[in-house]
This record gives C-alpha cells, structure tokens and sequence, in this order.
C-alpha cells in the first residue's frame, strides 16, 4: 500500500497522508482549509514497512482505507515519558 504525505504552511508539524499524491476528493474541506497550502513531503510504500516513528502504522493502513485520510498531529511536547 502506497500513500503520500503532506504538511501545510499553517500546521508544519502535522502531516496529511492520503492515498494517492494530489488526490484530496476524500479529505474534508475543513481540514485541508486548516493546513493551508500543502507540500509533498514524500511517497512511501506502507507494504514494506513494519513502522512508522510516530503513528502505529496498522491504524495508518486503516485509516486510509476507511476514510481516504490519516492526520499525524505532532507529538505532545508535555506528555509523560517512561
């Protein structure tokens, strides 16, 4: 499974992955109107990976499956660490 993944000007430390580049027919107004204009990050193939850094990479799938969409919010910078 392939998707490709954004970041806005307005939230640079979120990322929008879709399923196809440039295809945003399945992610709500509301939400590309909060990243403002967006920019390839990259295009990575979920099928030959067993992680991700910072989403669980089955929801990933999931997501994108179900809904067409998966947003990565950037990680709490005041959450406990153990």
């Amino acid at each position: 499974m392939h998707c490709a993944i954004y970041k806005g000007r307005r939230k640079p430390e979120a990322y929008l992955y879709i399923e196809h580049a440039d295809d945003f027919s399945r992610v709500p107004e509301a939400l590309l109107g909060m990243f403002g204009e967006l920019e390839l990050v990259m295009e990575l193939d979920l099928g030959s990976r067993e992680r991700l850094v910072y989403a669980d990479i089955e929801e990933v799938k999931r997501l994108l499956i179900e809904q067409g969409y998966f947003l990565q919010l950037p990680p709490d910078k005041h959450a406990l660490r153990i």
